[in-house]
């Protein structure tokens, strides 16, 4: 069985097109059986406020009306999913565009977090791998957006580092990386961590060393290695050998959390 891995990738994670040109050697290099799947919350931020919306956040998780959904869904699935697919496959990497939404790949339902009604924001319930592993089966790469819809059909915005570990522990992989704008988790003392069991993460969750998006990052992470992703990877991309790096356990600035 070939090494199946999720690349979570954020919105500010690669600055330029050449980092996914760097990206696309590297997997065209590997045996490794990939997804990825992406964010865009910075590009979302600013469709908002040219639309007179708000950004809200709890938690580093997007508050998303039902207004906004149409901008987000657009953002997400159309703008981004389809500008990283289309680099991809220029660089002889085959896509399949996919969102959580389609052929009922990611089930979501509605969420409250700390009390508050989020609006459409959801966690996922239900993953059906079936469109990942026939876009495998074609030798395609899915590339994933996190709008997921409910089992009656309506759309919800998901957040990407929740979606990524859902998707991960259902497509069965081995390995989830996210790479993100920062190398990985900085102690009380903003020195990055290298090594994380799950126990030291909910640590840091729970007394507030952590705070903003990484709440959600590594609430996702702690879910993704207790249903069954060996390894979690936090890191940036740094270069063409950086994903070979990684898997050998080479030195490289990151984190890995584990069981």
């Amino acid at each position: 069985m070939s090494h199946k891995v999720l690349l979570k990738i954020g919105g500010r994670a690669f600055s330029d097109e050449q980092g996914f040109r760097e990206l696309a050697s590297a997997i065209r290099s590997s045996d490794a059986d990939f997804i990825i799947l992406h964010g865009g919350g910075s590009e979302i931020s600013r469709a908002l406020k040219e639309a007179d919306r708000p950004s809200v956040f709890v938690d580093g998780v997007r508050v998303t009306q039902k207004e906004d959904m149409d901008i987000v869904e657009r953002v997400l699935s159309q703008t981004v999913n389809k500008r990283i697919a289309d680099v991809l496959s220029q660089n002889h990497v085959p896509c399949r565009r996919l969102a959580g939404a389609d052929e009922g790949l990611l089930t979501a339902e509605k969420i409250r977090r700390r009390g508050r009604d989020m609006g459409y924001v959801g966690e996922i319930v239900n993953v059906n791998p079936r469109p990942v592993w026939e876009a495998w089966e074609n030798h395609q790469v899915p590339v994933v957006s996190p709008i997921s819809a409910t089992r009656d059909g309506v759309k919800l915005n998901v957040n990407a580092d929740t979606a990524a570990a859902a998707l991960a522990c259902g497509a069965r992989c081995a390995d989830l990386v996210y790479f993100s704008d920062v190398p990985g988790v900085l102690d009380e003392k903003k020195q990055l961590v290298p090594c994380l069991k799950i126990d030291a993460a909910e640590f840091l969750i729970r007394t507030g060393i952590i705070s903003g998006g990484m709440v959600a990052k590594l609430e996702s992470i702690v879910n993704a290695v207790k249903g069954g992703v060996q390894r979690v990877h936090i890191t940036q991309w740094q270069g063409p050998e950086t994903l070979r790096t990684l898997f050998e356990n080479r030195e490289i600035e990151k984190t890995t959390i584990s069981e």
